[in-house]
């Protein structure tokens, strides 16, 4: 039996991308150009060695999906159909009849484009966490952190007042504090014995070291370091950033467990990556007396992380 053409394929799971197309994006109308552009980067890349074809042309929807989210997070544009009844073939009919409400798209609209990702791939359409995170430019940690916080605010949580993210302030304020001032054994106090520092394949091209492994690597990596850090919330979670006057060169993701613990720290440099990170300087603006670093000037990612003060 013939294994099916790429069309075949594509024409078997449109119903299937369609959902998830309008899930993430809110519009029939986006929906469908989000379907055309992904059947034309499909073309192009050809599905040859591709073992399964509905799980990759669902990867490639839903990258695409990611683009024209961040396109609309930078022009500030709603994308919501309002009114569902203006959907009247039956194939919009069916979409609507097995999709979310029109709350919950407007929910899901106040997310930002990786928390909207790692959502609904996650919880609406079993997509595992490895799978989400290599969309998305993050680790499979933080892509299950973005989810655990989406989930959050879908069901109603307010996250200016949420007690987890204001005990995540105070442990990414203790570590700068730390870093800063040298203070290697509170450095360990509030790493997880098993902390990784990750950096991102452009982080690693300005002279980041790939992976770090261990409370100890960790902490003599920072100590004395961090000067040119400033606090901000990273996608609504606490975090921080290395700027050139209004714009992010390294971003720096933390996951704190359960106990308080810091068990991850990514440093984000991909310009695309960047581009779909939400950047709240609220906490920085609260802090500011402390979270003012001394002008160094820098030019690697490393220099970022170790720089003393002059």
């Amino acid at each position: 039996m013939p294994e099916p053409s790429l069309t075949d394929s594509f024409e078997a799971e449109r119903g299937r991308l369609r959902a998830l197309a309008y899930r993430m994006l809110g519009s029939t109308a986006e929906a469908d150009d989000a379907l055309q552009e992904a059947w034309l980067r499909a073309s192009r890349a050809g599905a040859d060695g591709v073992n399964n074809l509905g799980g990759w042309l669902a990867t490639i929807v839903s990258r695409t999906c990611l683009d024209m989210l961040r396109s609309r997070t930078a022009k500030r544009e709603q994308a919501i159909d309002t009114d569902l009844s203006a959907a009247v073939s039956p194939e919009d009919e069916a979409l609507m009849a097995d999709s979310v409400s029109t709350a919950m798209l407007i929910v899901l609209d106040r997310l930002s484009p990786p928390e909207r990702l790692a959502f609904v791939l996650h919880d609406m359409f079993d997509v595992p966490f490895d799978e989400i995170a290599g969309m998305i430019g993050r680790s499979p940690a933080a892509t299950r952190q973005l989810a655990s916080r989406a989930r959050r605010r879908v069901r109603g949580g307010d996250p200016e007042h949420d007690p987890d993210r204001e005990r995540k302030r105070a442990i990414v304020d203790a570590f700068l504090k730390a870093a800063r001032g040298g203070d290697f054994e509170a450095l360990m106090t509030l790493l997880d014995p098993e902390a990784v520092l990750r950096a991102d394949s452009e982080a690693e091209r300005m002279g980041a070291r790939e992976l770090i492994h261990g409370a100890r690597l960790v902490a003599e990596t920072f100590s004395g370091g961090a000067k040119v850090a400033r606090r901000f919330y990273v996608d609504g979670s606490p975090g921080l950033a290395w700027m050139t006057g209004k714009t992010p060169k390294v971003v720096f993701e933390f996951i704190i467990d359960e106990n308080g613990r810091i068990t991850e720290i990514s440093l984000l440099a991909d310009p695309v990556t960047l581009a779909g990170i939400d950047l709240e300087a609220t906490w920085n603006r609260m802090n500011r007396p402390e979270s003012s670093a001394p002008t160094v000037a820098v030019d690697s990612a490393s220099d970022a992380l170790a720089t003393e003060e002059p």
